[in-house]
């Protein structure tokens, strides 16, 4: 072989590389995308949409069959114009209603343009096939240029997800027209997935609403209401030299303490009756001077009253 068709095929393998990467890197770049979805939802949401997902580069076998079969010449450029799906990625979803979320945060999204959009869950196919499939493009950044590739994006329930896998492994290499009634039970099978995805997501927002109900509940609850009296046990008082006798605790504007009046001492606070001469000595650590008497008046009951140590 001479030095010409050997660097020819050098040069052209590099072109072929060089090519297939743009379209990895396309898809990585979208992957990296849907990741920090999910990891927003993990740690900001109390529900994740998405549930799992997969990616898949087409192999240049075949796009070469989809190429000879779509009757296209051989050639790079002609790849590029008339096969779209070389790199995909499957997004799976809990619910019907999550794939148009999905679809809103792609769309919200100023550096992914979308080219196509191909709802299979409102128009499905003849065999039953339902999915949402989006045609997006992605700038992708070389060493010495910028480049602006396709990635196909299939949006599905796990109920969809479920139905197709199995379909695609029954007729796997079936190069032949589906028998009429396989073809029906197929439709049936489907119906049956999309009849689960509504009864799911059903139950699913039923249970929200009774979430939402109880957390409105408990929030309603925990509002301090006004000029409502609460009887304090007997135990607290014990442990803070109180007589255990009767008392209510009066909450209203000001301040309050157990006699049901307020504190002539200090405006909004609590103070207790345990007795000045027992809240000197367990709050300074130390037995109070003679000036402060066993009896002392009411008018101590308040440290800001009491005599330097």
């Amino acid at each position: 072989m001479s030095m010409l068709p050997m660097e020819q095929f050098r040069q052209f393998k590099n072109e072929i590389t060089r090519f297939m990467m743009a379209y990895k890197f396309a898809l990585d770049a979208i992957e990296t995308k849907v990741e920090i979805l999910k990891e927003e939802f993990h740690f900001f949401h109390d529900y994740n949409p998405i549930e799992h997902t997969s990616s898949r580069l087409k192999s240049p076998e075949s796009i070469l069959k989809k190429l000879y079969k779509k009757g296209c010449t051989i050639s790079l450029d002609s790849i590029k114009d008339n096969i779209k799906d070389i790199a995909g990625i499957r997004i799976t979803c809990s619910f019907l209603s999550d794939i148009y979320k999905i679809v809103e945060m792609l769309q919200n999204q100023s550096d992914l343009k979308i080219l196509e959009v191909k709802d299979y869950i409102k128009r499905p196919k003849p065999n039953g096939y339902k999915s949402l499939h989006l045609l997006v493009e992605i700038p992708i950044y070389m060493s010495d240029r910028q480049e602006n590739v396709c990635v196909e994006v299939q949006i599905r329930t796990i109920a969809m997800d479920f139905w197709a896998s199995l379909e695609h492994k029954i007729y796997y290499k079936y190069n032949q027209a589906v028998p009429p009634r396989s073809l029906q039970e197929l439709k049936e099978a489907a119906d049956s997935a999309a009849t689960l995805d509504l009864k799911m997501e059903r139950l699913h927002n039923e249970i929200v609403e009774i979430k939402e109900r109880r957390t409105v509940e408990v929030e309603e609850g925990l509002k301090i209401i006004s000029d409502q009296q609460f009887q304090l046990p007997e135990a607290p008082l014990k442990l803070i030299g109180g007589r255990p006798r009767r008392r209510q605790l009066t909450w209203g504007g000001g301040g309050m303490n157990l006699q049901g009046r307020r504190s002539p001492f200090h405006e909004g606070q609590p103070h207790l009756t345990a007795g000045p001469y027992r809240l000197w000595c367990r709050t300074r650590g130390s037995r109070p001077p003679p000036s402060f008497p066993r009896d002392a008046p009411a008018s101590l009951h308040h440290p800001a009253h009491w005599p330097p140590a």
